[in-house]
């Protein structure tokens, strides 16, 4: 799976609180999510995020509680990856459950910049900054993960499964 967009750069230690804040949380709707999303962070984010663009941002992304909603609103918003020094554990493994693909990089996180066009390559473990005309390596999706990534997240994994319709 390869995906290309501009980059939302952000700094480190990004919560869940201002990917989707506790005030939100009265609705698991995605559409809703979605218009709230990174608004205590960036409040011109939902204004200027357009469908297969990328978030980027340094160490531990998507740390604080352990709520689903923040891939979600993310995965909602239209961002179609988020590239990252690194991850919250929790975070990581709920944007891989909710069908959000997530890629640990730490050069190209600290090395893109706000705009710059990315294209990841989940398949064969490569981010390119094609603005900046660079190219690095990334650890690739495992296949199991790809799977579930490929059909949306978990849950519609295992419907999938449990219709007959995986393999």
């Amino acid at each position: 799976m390869i995906f290309e967009g501009a980059v939302h750069k952000y700094g480190r230690d990004v919560d869940t609180d201002v990917i989707i804040p506790a005030r939100y949380l009265t609705t698991n709707d995605p559409a809703e999510l979605a218009e709230h999303c990174m608004e205590d962070i960036d409040a011109g984010f939902v204004t200027t995020v357009r469908p297969g663009d990328i978030i980027v941002a340094l160490e531990n992304f998507g740390c604080g509680s352990s709520r689903e909603h923040a891939p979600v609103a993310i995965k909602a918003s239209g961002v179609s990856v988020v590239v990252a020094a690194s991850f919250a554990r929790i975070f990581y493994r709920n944007a891989i459950n909710t069908g959000l693909p997530i890629v640990v990089c730490p050069q190209a996180a600290r090395e893109a910049q706000a705009g710059d066009r990315l294209r990841v390559d989940l398949l064969i473990g490569t981010v390119e900054n094609l603005t900046q005309g660079k190219s690095y390596e990334s650890e690739a999706f495992p296949p199991f993960m790809q799977e579930l990534i490929d059909r949306g997240g978990l849950l519609e994994y295992v419907k999938t499964r449990v219709s007959g319709q995986g393999e």
